[in-house]
């Protein structure tokens, strides 16, 4: 059985978010607040060590696998689309405290599906407000109203 760089990188990823998820339930709990400041490092460093071990048991799977000898079929780099994603968040961020957290994350999230993926029928771009409102409107009331996060209010909107 060998192991490949994929594996030893999540080996290496695995080790370090087991000991800082140890780490995370170590840190004193508030007797106030439900969730205390070891809550979210929790939350990710699972998904790390779930992630990279994913990645050593597909790195070994591989490696068993045998090879079957086809065209190299990787993907094509778009750069352009880089740039773009980059802008619809800096423009995010400038309209954040103009429009608030609402309604700049229902633009931000419907303009990066967009240029993700552009929608061609009025079923698709339905869809895709639909996304966008929604991942707005669950995104505030996990935050703002359950975890009673202050998020920013608009200057123009008020909310």
């Amino acid at each position: 059985m060998s192991i490949g760089r994929d594996g030893i990188a999540g080996l290496i990823l695995l080790a370090i978010s087991l000991v800082l998820l140890v780490q995370s339930f170590q840190l004193p709990s508030l007797p106030i607040v439900p969730v205390g400041p070891g809550f979210y490092p929790a939350i990710v460093l699972s998904f790390m060590a779930a992630g990279s071990a994913l990645l050593v048991l597909q790195d070994l799977l591989s490696h068993r696998a045998p090879v079957v000898a086809t065209a190299p079929d990787t993907p094509r780099r778009n750069y352009r689309l880089v740039v773009i994603a980059f802008a619809i968040v800096g423009f995010y961020v400038a309209l954040l405290p103009l429009l608030g957290f609402r309604v700049a994350t229902a633009l931000f999230v419907g303009a990066l599906q967009a240029a993700l993926g552009r929608p061609r029928t009025a079923r698709q771009w339905a869809v895709l407000a639909a996304i966008a409102l929604g991942t707005a409107a669950v995104s505030y009331f996990v935050f703002e109203r359950y975890l009673l996060v202050l998020l920013p209010r608009g200057a123009w909107t008020g909310f």
